[in-house]
């Protein structure tokens, strides 16, 4: 099982990876420009400054209506607007009013996770018998990437159309050393909103040199609008047979174990809060879902149905399929108060995270039985591909 779909490539450069990235137009229109095709379009507008530079954000529209709002500041989703069964448009995920706001208070919402996302014990792992040291910033753990992961830097942003979907790439180019990470890393994210009410996020990445990546897509969903209360009556179901045990700190055990008679058990769609009483809070965790489940049948490379999500308040249906072995349920349960958009306050569990990704700590875990390899080398593109469908109840 791999969570890397490996291609071979001779000296890729930028604009070698840029060509690769999925939904990529050839021509891409300047950022400063509207392109349209019938009612889709894509336009971009200043977003106040990083470090003294000037972030952006750019606004996609389908041909239904349907539209996101995404910024170079961490590539953040910061809105996406969805029909409910009435017709009406919610915004369905977490968010904050401006980019300060997303440099002052980090919450993860909506951005690209990386270098390697989710947890590495005690920030160490050995590749080729070389040991690296990465910043810790989650207790005694590497989370996300470090103090300063993709979430928290400046990207350069393209933006266009593709076979009339409206679309915008990111890259980032990654220095050796960065967070502790070995070798330069470029990596390219596009998202495209095509006419068919779907959230298209393609991830791809090089290196020169042999490094972990594990990207990851970390926007908080509320299918009920993201200013609508908590989400433990929502529903959810997830076609895993296994998922990956923690210890106290959130790491990965090494196990994979059945979730027959657990309160992982989400192969038939069930409501959140049901089994959520059985993970109770502890001194280092206030309690709820934090975990890896092990897509069923996922091979490396193949597309496959690894979520679905309904919110009885709206009525929208969010199926999610990806190309990665595994993905991780996460309710909100750090959420104290946090100031969101629009005066929004969010509290525990007032969203989730679904995120495809490699296994947790799967760097520290090469060789396990069942566990993905998560290096990636010089010559070799990672490539992550998911897809969020959004419907309604009929």
């Amino acid at each position: 099982m791999n969570s890397v779909v490996i291609k071979s490539i001779v000296g890729v450069g930028i604009c070698t990876l840029c060509s690769i990235a999925v939904f990529a137009a050839a021509s891409l229109s300047s950022t400063k420009q509207k392109a349209s095709s019938m009612n889709a379009s894509v336009t971009v507008a200043d977003y106040g400054t990083v470090n003294g530079q000037t972030a952006h954000v750019w606004t996609l529209t389908n041909s239904s209506g349907m539209r996101m709002k995404a910024t170079d500041y961490g590539t953040i989703v910061t809105e996406l607007w969805v029909p409910d069964s009435k017709g009406k448009l919610v915004d369905v995920v977490l968010g904050r009013s401006s980019v300060q706001e997303y440099i002052d208070r980090t919450q993860y919402f909506g951005c690209t996770a990386g270098r390697c996302a989710n947890r590495i014990a005690k920030g160490q792992f050995t590749i080729d018998g070389k040991s690296s040291q990465v910043t810790c910033n989650n207790g005694v753990n590497s989370l996300h990437g470090g103090a300063k992961g993709f979430d928290k830097v400046l990207w350069k942003g393209e933006s266009g159309m593709k076979d009339g979907n409206p679309f915008v790439t990111f890259t980032y180019a990654s220095k050796d050393g960065e967070e502790g990470y070995p070798g330069n890393c470029t990596a390219v994210v596009t998202y495209t909103l095509t006419n068919k009410n779907e959230l298209r996020v393609a991830m791809s990445a090089t290196t020169d040199a042999p490094t972990p990546v594990n990207l990851a897509h970390h926007s908080y969903w509320n299918l009920g609008g993201h200013d609508s209360g908590v989400i433990v009556q929502d529903k959810l179901m997830i076609p895993a047979d296994n998922f990956t045990p923690v210890d106290a700190t959130l790491i990965t055990t090494g196990e994979i174990k059945s979730v027959a008679g657990t309160p992982f058990d989400f192969r038939t769609m069930k409501t959140i809060g049901k089994d959520m009483g059985q993970l109770p809070a502890t001194a280092t965790d206030p309690g709820g879902f934090d975990h890896n489940w092990v897509i069923n049948g996922a091979k490396s490379g193949e597309m496959r149905e690894c979520a679905v999500l309904r919110s009885p308040k709206s009525g929208i249906v969010m199926t999610i399929t990806s190309n990665q072995p595994g993905i991780q349920f996460y309710t909100g349960n750090f959420l104290d108060g946090v100031p969101g958009k629009n005066g929004a306050i969010y509290v525990k569990n007032n969203a989730l995270c679904l995120e495809s990704q490699a296994f947790p700590d799967s760097i520290n875990k090469q060789g396990k039985d069942g566990w993905p390899d998560v290096i990636l080398r010089p010559g070799q593109t990672y490539q992550h591909e998911m897809v969020h469908r959004f419907t309604v109840v009929e």
